[in-house]
C-alpha cells in the first residue's frame, strides 16, 4: 500500500493539473530569494555520491557559493515534490523520471549533467542462475520511470519473457514497485525472486547472503547513466553564473571520487562525520571500491559477459551525451510503464535530448579542470551507444 500510494503522489506531481500548486510555490520562492544557496536533496543511495562529497569537501564554498546541508528524503515522491514546489535546487533524478518531469508535469527542470554510470544490478535469490528462470515470479522495480526497469525489461525480451501485473504464467514475470529499503528483506523472505535497483541493496543482499548478482547493468547497457543532476530552469535562466559555479564544483567532486573510492565510502557511511547514509562502510566499499578478485569472479559467474568493456560496479563521468537520451526515448516506447503516459509515444528523442538537456555548463567545467582524459572523453564528446544482453 505504500508503494502504491507513492505511485499515485507521484502520478499526480508528474501532471500538468497535479504540479500546478507546486510551480506556483516554486515561482514565488524564487521571486523572494532570487539568490538562494545550494540546497541539496538527495536519497541515501550511491547515486547521490557526487552531491554528497562535493558538500563535505566544501567544493561548493571553494566556488563562492553557500551551500545548506543536504537534505535526506526517503523516497522519490518526496524529492520530487519538495524539488518542484523548490524547496530543494539541486537534486539527482532517475534518467527516466526527468524526461516524466518535463513532458509530463511540463517542470521547467533542466538536466545538468551525468550524477554517476552503472551502479545498478539485477539481483534474485541463490538457487536462480539466468534471466529464464523468472518466468512465473516475482521481481521488484523502484519505480516504473527508471532505468532499472528500461533494462530489466530489455534482458525480459531477449530471454523470451513478457511483463505483467497480475498473477504471472511460467513465461511471464511479475513486476512490482517497491521501496529499495525493503528490497532485501523481501528477497530473504521470498516474497520476491529477485529485484534491480541502485546500490548499495544489492551489496546489501550479497553481504546477508540472500542474494547474489545475475547481471550488473552496466554489463548490459555499456556506460549508462542511472540519476542525473537537475536543477531548476529558472536559475538557468536566471543565475547562469550560479550554476556553473555549482557544476564545476560537481565535476570536481567526481574527479575527487574517482581517486579516493575507499574515502567517499567512508564519508558516506553511517559511521562518517555527516551519516549521509544507513550503511555500512563495508557494504559501500564493496560498491565504491570493489576487490579486483570480486570482479573476477562475477566473470565465473556471468554477472558480468562483457569483461573487455571494463566497467566498474559504479563509476563517475559527468558529460550527458545526447546519443544516450535518444537511446533512452526509444527505449522507454519499447518499455511496459504502468499507467497512461500518452505523450511518451508522441516524443521526439532527438528533440528530448536538446530540450531537456543543457551541456553547456558541464562541458565548461571539463575544459577548466582539463579532465577530458581523466574521464576518458572523446575529442568530439559524443559516441554510440552499446546494449548487449
Amino acid at each position: 500500500m505504500v508503494s502504491r500510494r507513492e505511485m499515485l503522489k507521484l502520478g499526480a506531481l508528474f501532471s500538468v493539473a497535479g504540479s500546478l500548486p507546486l510551480l506556483q510555490a516554486c515561482a514565488e520562492r524564487a521571486a523572494k530569494e532570487p539568490q538562494a544557496p545550494v540546497r541539496i536533496g538527495y536519497l541515501p543511495i550511491t547515486d547521490a555520491t557526487p552531491l554528497l562529497v562535493a558538500h563535505q569537501q566544501k567544493l561548493f564554498e571553494a566556488e563562492g557559493l553557500q551551500a545548506d546541508k543536504p537534505v535526506m528524503f526517503r523516497s522519490w515522491a518526496q524529492i520530487v515534490e519538495a524539488f518542484i514546489s523548490g524547496q530543494v535546487n539541486v537534486v539527482h533524478l532517475l534518467s527516466p523520471m526527468t524526461i516524466w518531469a518535463r513532458y509530463g508535469s511540463q517542470a521547467n527542470a533542466k538536466v545538468l549533467m551525468w550524477n554517476h554510470m552503472a551502479g545498478s544490478a539485477l539481483t534474485v535469490l541463490p538457487e536462480i542462475n539466468k534471466v529464464e528462470e523468472l518466468g512465473g515470479k516475482t521481481v521488484a522495480i523502484p519505480f516504473w520511470y527508471s532505468i532499472h526497469n528500461v533494462v530489466l525489461q530489455y534482458l525480459l525480451r531477449h530471454a523470451g519473457l513478457e511483463v505483467t501485473e497480475g498473477e504471472p504464467s511460467a513465461r511471464q514475470v511479475k513486476l512490482i514497485i517497491m521501496p529499495p529499503p525493503d528490497m532485501v528483506a523481501a528477497l530473504a523472505s521470498k516474497t520476491i525472486a529477485g529485484f534491480i535497483v541502485a546500490e548499495p541493496f544489492n551489496a546489501a543482499a550479497e553481504a546477508k547472503s540472500v542474494g547474489k548478482v545475475l547481471r550488473f547493468t552496466g554489463d548490459v547497457w555499456r556506460d549508462h547513466a542511472c540519476c542525473l543532476t537537475v536543477v531548476q530552469g529558472h536559475d538557468v535562466e536566471q543565475r547562469p553564473e550560479w550554476v556553473q559555479k555549482v557544476t564545476n564544483a560537481l565535476v570536481k567532486a567526481q574527479l575527487w571520487t574517482l581517486q579516493h573510492r575507499g574515502e567517499t565510502a567512508a564519508l558516506m557511511s553511517a559511521s562518517g562525520e555527516h551519516q549521509y547514509t544507513p550503511h555500512p562502510q563495508a557494504v559501500l566499499e564493496k560498491v565504491l571500491n570493489p576487490a579486483a578478485a570480486q570482479w573476477d569472479q562475477y566473470v565465473q559467474t556471468g554477472a558480468i559477459r562483457h569483461p573487455d568493456w571494463r566497467q566498474s560496479r559504479i563509476d563517475f563521468q559527468p558529460y550527458p551525451f545526447a546519443s544516450y537520451t535518444e537511446k533512452l526515448v526509444e527505449l522507454l516506447k519499447q518499455t511496459h510503464i504502468s499507467g497512461n503516459a500518452p505523450w511518451l509515444a508522441s516524443l521526439d528523442a532527438a528533440k528530448v535530448a536538446q530540450e531537456l538537456v543543457d551541456a553547456r555548463f558541464v562541458r565548461a567545467a571539463i575544459e577548466a579542470t582539463s579532465s577530458q582524459q581523466a574521464f576518458h572523453l572523446p575529442a568530439d564528446y559524443a559516441r554510440q551507444e552499446t546494449i548487449a544482453a
